[in-house]
């Protein structure tokens, strides 16, 4: 079979406990990786380690033992349950043995898990996982997670949501690789402590940076080059990136400024910023003084919930004209 989409996501959350086995294969390796760890314990249940009824081999072990593979899916384990043979870092070049193994399986086996990367639709490896009736063959893409994959990601963290931090944890989804948003919440899921979660929590878990050209919109704001934020705006605009999530990485910039100017310093903003960083909000920080991020953050708060609101306005509208007030008012010609 070949998965895709909310067949892929179904597949792998409840896989088939007489399934033969997958293909997972794609690009980026963290992607990939993620999924099969998903697909395994989805298969095997807890303890599977603990109970030998998971094998790993790598490509190239499969390759220099052409009967490891196929072996390892007759075998008999010590303890019951379902048990999973993993082979990590296929290529066509080590695609043989894997085929034969896949070819030989039989109700009751092991079930096969392999990974790869990139592979053409001319793949053998690929084309023997499509064929075969009890085998998926599934394709990884570097592409924004699905709201499926969002959902269970925030269920398995056991995170409540209040509406707003729903959507700025959606706008962390699209932003963030699939491991760091994983990561993102589960320091959210910490810092909660078990109760609803607000969008401030959210914002405070959320990375200090997610893309390079987040950083710069938000540094040609906070240095006055209001001609930067325009171009700066299409191109993230480009990328999928949304209003909301720049309003909460600017909150947080302005947040780490104001809490260095009334701190003593950069040295005070936590968590700590180092090199080029620290330098450039420590120039930042003496630019603007104290009362004026105060104004910042009061405008910044005020396109924060235009954005949540109602209001019919175009939302990058808005946020490009609350990054250019910012820029005007640090060089004295706005407020």
């Amino acid at each position: 079979m070949n998965l895709r989409g909310a067949a892929a996501n179904a597949f792998f959350a409840k896989p088939d406990p007489g399934t033969a086995g997958a293909l997972i294969y794609g690009a980026d390796a963290m992607r990939v990786a993620l999924k099969r760890q998903e697909l395994i314990a989805n298969l095997t249940g807890p303890a599977a380690d603990e109970e030998m009824r998971l094998t790993r081999l790598s490509a190239a072990e499969a390759k220099s033992d052409p009967t490891a593979v196929l072996d390892g899916l007759k075998a008999v384990g010590f303890f019951p349950g379902p048990r999973v043979v993993f082979v990590d870092g296929a290529t066509e070049a080590q695609a043989a043995p894997l085929i034969a193994a896949l070819d030989g399986w039989a109700p009751g086996d092991a079930a096969l898990v392999v990974t790869a990367g990139a592979l053409r639709k001319t793949s053998k490896l690929r084309k023997t996982f499509e064929a075969h009736p009890k085998a998926a063959a599934i394709g990884i893409y570097d592409e924004p997670m699905g709201r499926d994959e969002i959902d269970a990601a925030i269920a398995a963290e056991g995170l409540v949501l209040d509406t707003a931090a729903r959507r700025d944890v959606e706008a962390l989804a699209r932003l963030l690789d699939p491991g760091d948003f994983r990561q993102t919440l589960t320091k959210i899921a910490l810092y909660a402590g078990g109760e609803p979660v607000t969008s401030e929590a959210v914002a405070a878990m959320a990375p200090a940076t997610v893309d390079a050209d987040i950083d710069e919109i938000i540094a040609a704001a906070a240095e006055g080059r209001a001609d930067a934020i325009g171009p700066l705006m299409q191109r993230l605009g480009g990328q999928g990136v949304g209003a909301v999530q720049l309003v909460i990485f600017a909150t947080r910039h302005f947040q780490q400024l104001h809490a260095a100017s009334v701190g003593g310093g950069a040295g005070s903003i936590r968590p700590p910023l180092y090199g080029p960083r620290r330098d450039a909000a420590e120039r930042q920080t003496r630019e603007w003084g104290t009362r004026r991020l105060e104004a910042a953050l009061a405008v910044l708060m005020e396109t924060d919930l235009t954005l949540r609101s109602a209001s019919r306005a175009p939302q990058v509208a808005v946020m490009e004209r609350a990054l250019i007030r910012l820029a005007m008012m640090v060089r004295g010609q706005g407020g």
